[in-house]
């Protein structure tokens, strides 16, 4: 008899790379002393220590001197007492990790790494004597056309970091020294501590941490970054804060008044960043009254002129790198920078409304010899035509200038109070539905689930007349179900959001998108691949009309459809699209980037599937040794990875270190997803077969009914992986000679699959495959 089948269905064997509305957000440590009231070091290691450059949230900076293999001064930044936790640490190394991919001569060198004797980690980086950008703008009173050279060049550093996949996320004066070398002035950005790593995953769990503070700061931070709930932060978030350094730079204020952001509460804070509009620096210049005299002597000019200088190009550019809608910012640094370039030559900015006027306006400057000419043989054409008629126009220009300047007025005024009607509609909701959630009924500590399952049936009726906001709930509310593994409520949610966005957005929008790979993820999830496939080539052939082949979104939807490709025993045709897409992914990501790993783990797990071990194991290695280092041992992708390892160990006939491997495997899982987590009982079904492989059939068996048990309150029982736990339990009766119930669980499981899945899936056929392997052992 068969001792056991291949595991073809495994939700571990593969990460599914879906970007969706959940930004990512940090925890701290326990509360600690200021460093200043702790005794300064002597030395770190071989550094001796001078004295203290600054203190930041999780770590002191101390200005230290090296003298072997070479002397010079270096900034050496360590974790505080008390704050060495397991995530603060992690967090430290995010630091140390970004500092070292980067190689630019706009951003601080890291040199050196360690621990102290404490074990406390430390690194060394090249001591920056310099001061904020803002700073060393004002004192040397640098014109404005000279702020924006500096500019320019911190927003290629911040490219260069983007290009290595590293956000910074606190980009801030502060974090922008400037310093004399070799008579010129150098920007450096600095301090990476709350940098997010696309190529590295971290585990973040709150936009606050334990001490009640924002990762990042209020004045610079993107509405994005300030939601709790928001869209994935990516490094369009660094453009937001870029454009709101260079609106200070020219300006010598902020958007919005600090006072105001640090006096309010967290919910306020939010609403700001989200619904608020800025002035356009000029309006915001001419609002500082007597200050502004002392701010355009900074720039060495006068009010007048100065807001003449940022009225128009530099207006609009300010204000496109800090829209609201990331979608409508500028994609890149570079573009940002480019565009600052455009005035200087007279070229129209990218961020200019398209209006033929302003075009026209630009022509002209360009060409001032052949305009003026031809527009004096055309005065003389047309004088006496135009005397009759000119008192006419100028008064209907006057008076309709007024009626567009009270039409604009009014719009701009109902446009905030319905921002405002938006923002209190949304606020009773949530208000609402946590009040309903009784913790008296509930116990001490209310569920997510619990919370989910109140909000859920009052989006429509809360929102009726308001589908956008309904369908940024659908959205929220279904991603957040699919990451409990509660898919049949993710698929209802994902495809009202789904739905009402086309009808909104349409399909070519970001948000349609990215909704519709959300449902997509669910979908498979479910088992149900051709509804599935068909949706997923009809958004991958949108996203690479609408955002080009080598875009991430459409790298991550190539990847799954060749998931879906391989769940349907499609192997050749996933294995050339793993090859076509992970050649790209290493090319334009880089081989250390999450999507980049999750891609090659995917093709690992094909190939084992395959029966191609040796190749299936090298990329394994090499897969979990990378993560370990960038996403951490306790990232869900690097446990996904341990768990196929061992797994291939299991077919292989490597007992004992798949045994090892499982166990190791399933005990972070528990501790960190959970016992009732989809991907924990999947591992823990693995471990189920390695057990029958043994032949340890009693402990398998008790093994499988708890995880049966589970799956079918969490899944469903026509999830794959409860039909595979369903299957092996089969198979383990058949072990143990308990035919009759063999035989009951194999034909349920093979009536469902054969609906489900179809006739021809390979898990249907080993169903039956191992049904006829029961009736021949019976002598049936």
């Amino acid at each position: 008899m068969m001792s056991d089948t291949p595991h073809w269905k495994q939700p571990s064997d593969e990460t599914e790379l879906v970007r969706d509305a959940l930004g990512d957000t940090e925890t701290a440590g326990p509360p600690h002393q200021s460093a200043h009231n702790l005794p300064r070091p002597h030395a770190i290691g071989p550094y001796k220590i001078l004295e203290t450059l600054g203190e930041g949230g999780m770590g002191v900076v101390y200005l230290a001197e090296q003298t072997k293999p070479i002397r010079r001064r270096v900034a050496l930044k360590v974790i505080k007492l008390g704050m060495d936790t397991k995530q603060v640490i992690a967090r430290f190394e995010v630091e140390r990790q970004a500092l070292a991919l980067m190689d630019h001569p706009h951003v601080a060198k890291v040199l050196d790494a360690g621990a102290t004797e404490q074990g406390r980690p430390f690194f060394v980086m090249e001591h920056v004597a310099g001061i904020p950008i803002t700073d060393y703008c004002d004192k040397h009173r640098l014109s404005t056309k000279d702020r924006l050279a500096i500019f320019t060049q911190v927003c290629h550093a911040v490219q260069h970091a983007h290009q290595k996949g590293i956000i910074h996320r606190d980009i801030k004066p502060s974090n922008v020294l400037v310093a004399v070398q070799e008579g010129k002035p150098v920007p450096k950005v600095i301090d990476f501590g709350v940098a997010k790593a696309t190529q590295q995953k971290l585990t973040e769990q709150t936009l606050f941490t334990e001490q009640g503070q924002l990762i990042g700061t209020p004045e610079y931070m993107s509405p994005e970054q300030a939601e709790m709930t928001a869209l994935d932060v990516d490094t369009r978030t660094d453009i937001y804060s870029l454009g709101v350094l260079l609106y200070e730079l020219l300006t010598g204020a902020l958007p919005f008044e600090p006072s105001s952001l640090r006096q309010a509460a967290f919910g306020e804070i939010q609403r700001i960043i989200r619904e608020e509009e800025p002035p356009k620096p000029s309006i915001r210049l001419s609002s500082l009254g007597d200050e502004s005299g002392s701010i355009a002597k900074n720039r060495r000019t006068d009010q007048v002129t100065l807001t003449k200088q940022l009225r128009g190009d530099l207006d609009w550019i300010t204000m496109r790198a800090m829209e609201k809608d990331r979608t409508r910012r500028y994609a890149t640094a570079s573009e940002l920078a480019e565009d600052i370039g455009r005035p200087l030559s007279h070229i129209p900015v990218v961020a200019s409304p398209p209006g033929a006027g302003y075009r026209l306006r630009k022509f002209v400057r360009r060409n001032k010899g052949p305009v003026i000419a031809g527009v004096t043989v055309a005065v003389v054409l047309v004088a006496g035509l135009v005397g009759t008629g000119y008192g006419l126009m100028q008064a209907v220009r006057a008076r309709d200038g007024e009626a567009e300047q009270r039409r604009l007025a009014e719009e701009s005024e109902l446009m905030a109070l319905a921002a405002r009607d938006d923002a209190e509609a949304v606020t009773k909701f949530l208000t609402d539905t946590l009040t309903a959630v009784d913790p008296e009924e509930q116990g001490k500590d209310v569920s997510l689930r619990a919370v989910l399952d109140a909000a859920a049936p009052r989006i429509e009726e809360a929102f009726a007349d308001k589908p956008l906001i309904r369908a940024r709930l659908h959205h929220a509310v279904g991603w957040t179900y699919r990451g409990l593994g509660l898919f049949d409520e993710a698929q209802t949610h994902l495809t009202e959001a789904t739905v009402l966005y086309y009808k909104l957005k349409g399909e070519r929008h970001p948000a349609t998108l990215q909704a519709s790979s959300a449902l997509i993820a669910v979908l498979g999830a479910q088992g149900n691949y051709s509804t599935a496939e068909a949706q997923l080539i009809a958004t991958l052939e949108t996203q690479r009309r609408v955002l080009g082949e080598e875009h991430t979104d459409t790298l991550d939807s190539s990847n799954n459809l060749a998931v879906l490709y391989k769940k349907q025993g499609r192997y050749a045709e996933a294995e050339q699209l793993y090859l076509k897409t992970l050649e790209t992914m290493k090319r334009v990501l880089g081989e250390e980037h999450a999507g980049t790993l999750v891609s090659m783990g995917n093709l690992a797990n094909l190939y084992k599937r395959q029966g191609r071990y040796a190749e299936a194991e090298s990329l394994y290695l090499k897969i979990i040794e990378t993560m370990k280092r960038v996403l951490g041992e306790d990232h869900p992708d690097a446990l996904s990875s341990m768990n196929n390892l061992a797994g291939l160990y299991k077919y292989q006939g490597h007992y004992a270190e798949a045994k090892s491997l499982y166990l190791k495997t399933l005990d972070t899982m528990k501790r960190v997803l959970g016992e009732n987590h989809p991907i924990t009982l999947s591992s823990m079904a693995d471990l189920g077969i390695l057990y029958n492989m043994q032949g340890r059939h009693a402990e398998a068996e008790s093994l499988y009914v708890t995880i049966l048990k589970t799956q079918k309150r969490v899944l469903g029982e026509e999830h794959p992986s409860t039909l595979f736990s369903m299957h092996s339990l089969a198979i383990t009766f058949s072990h143990q000679g308990k035919y009759e119930e063999a035989e009951k669980l194999y034909r349920k499981t093979l009536e469902i699959r054969r609906r489900v899945l179809g006739d021809e899936h390979i898990d249907t056929l080993m169903s039956i495959n191992n049904l006829a392997i029961l009736y021949r052992d019976q002598g049936r």
